[in-house]
């Protein structure tokens, strides 16, 4: 294992000079023109005129400088084979036949692919939620890929794929990997968190989920886990009751929550993984848009994903905001329209809270990890700027992203990743596709 990742000891102080700042007051966005100051990796000064003699000058004129953003529910392991699906019904089969076949170095090179876009894009913090862990060597694979790309991230735990229902999950390895990776030495320098994904419910069977549920508590470990799309035995309420919900479980695709789970969830300061666009194709209860409002309405902390990808959030808050308004005649008709200021936060504030992480990032503001992402206003979609917020979430994509700094480190400038080389990423994820592939064929 390599003890530190690239660049670490590159980081300096910043002033971010004359950009459009988006800060929050409460839940309302802000814009303030000026400079902001990043020293050892934080938020030091936001706002006016700063003068910070050694520092390093990136000049933000004509740019929003936002908030890196948060995707809480991503499969890195699937970035190789997000291109194996060969029709529109073919994504769990194509899943199904090539999961077990990838080795730790396709896993290495399948998470890289995936951090990689993640930084082109904006996203400056992502969960993990890795859902096909076939060894220790693809855990050590996975957190390598991490550690090289510099994102933050929690790494959530899971099984392997295909796991029998009846079979209870060894958390034997994830001491291993809180031990040796981040309690003794930790070679993410506080950039990385871990969790365990469990199956739930509508994966593994009631006392299945029961005692997994224990040793995650046992061992303060947040929790994820799927709900089913189309119908699902997750019951928020009962869980919670039984002691097995709280403000540390984190559910994705909970398309068929009642009222009732979505007050259960926002009295357990649970959160929601909205992955709209997996939604809105997968979930054949067609019941995506009831979901969002519902949840939103309930108070539940509603935080945005893109699941498989593509990872473009700036897409995720276009549909969800063209989705945010009641339908006369639904159980959405009471619930009240979503704002720019609601979408930003749900792709920014949400998903911090969502994976633990208020008072680390989220949002610009002094004492906050320097997690920021700058985008050209001047760029032909964008021009001529006017409300910023709006502009973003209606026609921002990640072209528009000039630079990424994560905890201080600048890892993408004036439109390239600065420590990865793009072309080599590309060419190790092809040659691990077809090996993949290869190898299911038999």
């Amino acid at each position: 294992m390599e003890a530190r990742r690239p660049g670490a000891a590159t980081r300096r102080p910043l002033v971010i000079r004359g950009g459009t700042i988006l800060t929050f007051e409460g839940r309302a966005v802000r814009p303030v023109r000026g400079d902001l100051l990043v020293d050892d990796g934080s938020i030091a000064e936001v706002g006016g005129a700063i003068t910070s003699p050694g520092a390093e000058v990136i000049d933000a004129t004509d740019m929003l400088v936002m908030p890196g953003m948060v995707d809480s529910h991503l499969h890195l392991w699937s970035s190789l084979g997000r291109n194996f699906v060969n029709s529109a019904s073919d994504f769990y089969a194509a899943k199904g036949r090539t999961a077990e076949h990838y080795s730790p170095d396709d896993f290495y090179r399948s998470v890289k692919l995936g951090l990689t876009q993640c930084i082109d894009a904006g996203i400056t913090t992502v969960h993990n939620w890795s859902h096909n862990t076939r060894s220790p060597e693809h855990a050590e694979a996975e957190l390598r890929a991490h550690l090289h790309t510099g994102l933050r991230a929690r790494y959530s735990y899971g099984h392997r794929d295909g796991l029998a229902r009846d079979e209870v999950f060894g958390f034997g390895d994830v001491d291993r990997i809180r031990e040796t990776w981040l309690d003794a030495d930790d070679a993410f320098e506080g950039l990385m968190t871990l969790g365990v994904n469990l199956r739930g419910p509508d994966g593994s069977d009631e006392e299945v989920f029961a005692a997994e549920m224990v040793e995650a508590r046992s061992r303060g470990l947040p929790v994820s886990i799927h709900a089913g799309q189309t119908s699902t035995t997750v019951r928020a309420a009962e869980l919670a009751r039984r002691g097995l919900f709280g403000p540390s479980m984190l559910v994705a695709h909970f398309l068929s929550a009642t009222p009732q789970d979505w007050a259960a969830m926002a009295g357990e300061n649970a959160s929601l993984a909205f992955a709209v666009l997996s939604e809105l194709r997968l979930g054949r209860t067609g019941a995506a848009h009831s979901a969002l409002m519902q949840a939103r309405a309930a108070g539940v902390n509603v935080s945005l994903s893109t699941a498989l990808g593509p990872t473009n959030l700036f897409e995720v808050m276009n549909v969800v905001f063209h989705l945010g308004i009641p339908w006369s005649g639904t159980a959405t008709e009471a619930c009240p329209d979503l704002s720019f200021d609601d979408v930003f936060a749900m792709a920014t504030l949400n998903g911090a809270a969502a994976l633990g992480l208020s008072d680390v990032t989220g949002s610009i503001v002094v004492g906050k990890r320097a997690d920021i992402v700058l985008v050209r206003a001047t760029d032909l979609n964008l021009a001529p700027m006017g409300a910023p917020v709006g502009a973003l979430i209606r026609f921002a994509s990640p072209a528009n992203v000039d630079t990424v700094i994560v905890d201080g480190r600048v890892l993408k400038r004036a439109g390239t990743l600065v420590h990865i080389d793009v072309d080599q990423v590309v060419a190790e994820a092809r040659e691990s596709a077809e090996s993949v592939l290869a190898r299911a064929a038999g």
